[in-house]
């Protein structure tokens, strides 16, 4: 049986739920680094934070990290406000408090930080840290979506199938899964197989969908790589082929898929 849709991308899961980080020299260069933030450098201070969360040139501290990348948030840059969002919502080097998680993500996003939009939208979505609010939700996914990135893109195709803060328009959802799919994004890739093998908002078309089931199961999508598996099971868009069947229920098993076994069992394969 074929999966249906995954869903959206969860706020401890998204694409963006990492602090930004980033690739620092050689001590001297710390050195120099720590001079200009404590002149005020926005810049400065924000990279000395990802000094001491990556522990490059300083020994790791997290509530270094925090206390750095709070100065540079504080002159509204965008990424230490993201990356302060990220750890008030982690309670990385700070208590956890998604109020607070919010207001940096609100400054971050605010800017048109692509992490920060997509996270904010989140918020509204799952009611983490305001009011659940699916018409905020989808603005900010929107907004997100609309600057070319692809989580947002997903979250969009997501909203629209689902009828989340807009009405359900499966079309669109295709068209929007479509965009993220083309830039790599696995579930948008997945959910776009799924689409064409389910008939929703476009023709169905099981050769389409095999494409696009095996760029995501080529990403170690586990459930792409078990209809990957059902499609070639079951000749369907692919001549049928046993052996490439128990091929990538084997992958997908490997990783921990309770599909996979199943399916393995219930074929004898």
């Amino acid at each position: 049986m074929f999966m249906p849709f995954t869903t959206l991308a969860d706020i401890s899961l998204a694409s963006h739920d990492t602090v930004v980080k980033e690739p620092i020299g050689p001590k001297d260069a710390v050195k120099e680094m720590r001079k200009e933030a404590e002149q005020g450098d926005a810049g400065a201070q924000f990279q000395l934070g990802s000094c001491y969360t990556n522990g490059e040139g300083v020994e790791q501290d997290d509530k270094l990290a925090m206390r750095w990348w709070r100065k540079a948030a504080e002159q509204g840059h965008a990424r230490a406000g993201y990356n302060l969002g990220v750890c008030y919502r982690d309670g990385v080097g700070v208590l956890q408090d998604h109020k607070q998680a919010v207001q940096w993500w609100r400054m971050a996003a605010e800017q048109g930080h692509p992490g920060a939009l997509n996270s904010l939208g989140s918020c509204y979505a799952f009611g983490i840290g305001v009011e659940r609010d699916q018409k905020q939700a989808i603005q900010w996914y929107r907004k997100a979506a609309e600057i070319g990135d692809a989580c947002g893109e997903y979250n969009l195709g997501v909203c629209y199938r689902d009828g989340i803060g807009v009405a359900v328009d499966l079309k669109q959802a295709v068209k929007w899964y479509r965009k993220a799919a083309e830039q790599g994004y696995v579930d948008a890739q997945y959910n776009l197989g799924a689409s064409y093998v389910h008939g929703d908002g476009v023709v169905q078309d099981y050769e389409e969908a095999v494409q696009w089931y095996r760029k995501a199961a080529a990403q170690g999508d586990t459930d792409a790589q078990v209809d990957l598996g059902l499609c070639y099971l079951n000749g369907d868009g692919v001549a049928k082929d046993k052996a490439q069947a128990k091929q990538w229920f084997k992958k997908a098993l490997a990783k921990g898929s309770q599909r996979a076994a199943e399916m393995l069992i219930q074929q004898d394969l």
